[in-house]
């Protein structure tokens, strides 16, 4: 009998939509494989509902909050059923941006200089007086500033002057209650996804990113005609072999598991630098984890079958 899979999208989280569209393409292709696929949204019946089914596995298409932070992948190993993905830690590295640049740094891997601030430090510590200090503490305009937590590019904005700052810290506190302020490097947007396999460790080829408003966000990611997508990247060999080297070493270094995708920027001189690492890629139509996998020949549905088997392999 074929195994039992339950897909695991939606939640509450402000990613919900995105969610929901890689579930259903996940769906839809498990089932084209041969599998039993139970499609499940994240409602207070959830824990039941998977007692009741007993999967064999459950593919995660979850994105943002409860999906990406550890939260549902604990609850998942306390039931004792097997997941794709990371696990707890790699993904509640992964998932807060300001910890895990702590640990690029301290290991050597190139990540622009940061300062993060959170909402208590502005209420009940005056942080806001010190704003003067941040050009010093992460170099000149224009910055970038960011949730710590977060994903699809909310609550991010490029910032040009000390004018801009406070607005664009509100902002990014409205989604998370730390904000990250980051240099803003200018140059080429780059995605590496990493692949766990029988063979290893797979680097698939780097897909450069070119938004056509200058800011890949969440409008430049979901919405088609947006945004240009060149695989592989557009970049000389050696560059394409130190972006996959660091892809790899991010991987790692978090102890991730599966799949992850790197996110870095090239500098001008070419010297590439890592944003941070998702442990959750989306799969929508749009989304880069696939276009990746299609340019080395691997369709999305054997990539969704490749993630299965890994999970169930721990089973």
């Amino acid at each position: 009998m074929s195994k039992k899979i339950a897909v695991l999208m939606g939640g509450r989280s402000l990613e919900r939509d995105v969610s929901l569209r890689s579930g259903e393409r996940v769906t839809a292709a498990l089932a084209a494989k041969g599998y039993r696929v139970i499609p499940l949204d994240i409602t207070e019946d959830l824990v039941e509902t998977l007692r009741s089914e007993r999967p064999d596995a459950v593919y995660i298409a979850l994105h943002g909050k409860f999906g990406e932070d550890g939260t549902v992948q604990e609850l998942l190993e306390f039931l004792g059923i097997p997941y794709t993905g990371p696990g707890v830690l790699a993904s509640a590295l992964a998932w807060d941006t300001a910890i895990s640049k702590r640990l690029f740094a301290r290991n050597g891997v190139s990540t622009p200089p940061w300062a993060t601030l959170t909402a208590d430090a502005f209420k009940q510590m005056g942080a806001a007086t010190a704003l003067d200090l941040l050009v010093k503490a992460v170099g000149d305009f224009p910055l970038a500033v960011k949730p710590a937590q977060q994903g699809s590019a909310l609550g991010l904005a490029r910032v040009e002057t000390a004018d801009e700052l406070p607005e664009a810290l509100l902002a990014a506190l409205s989604f998370n209650d730390k904000a990250l302020v980051e240099q803003w490097i200018g140059g080429r947007e780059l995605a590496v996804s990493v692949l766990d396999g029988e063979d290893g460790i797979e680097v698939l080829p780097p897909v450069e990113i070119e938004a056509k408003s200058g800011l890949f966000d969440f409008s430049a990611m979901y919405t088609p005609g947006e945004t240009e997508y060149y695989i592989p990247a557009r970049v000389a060999e050696e560059v394409d072999a130190e972006v996959r080297r660091l892809a790899r070493t991010v991987h790692e270094l978090l102890g991730a598991r599966d799949v992850s995708r790197v996110d870095m920027v090239l500098d001008e001189e070419g010297t590439p630098y890592v944003l941070e690492c998702n442990t959750s890629p989306g799969m929508t139509e749009t989304s880069l984890l696939p276009m990746a996998a299609e340019a080395v020949g691997l369709g999305f549905e054997d990539l969704v079958d490749r993630l299965v088997l890994c999970a169930l392999a721990r089973g």
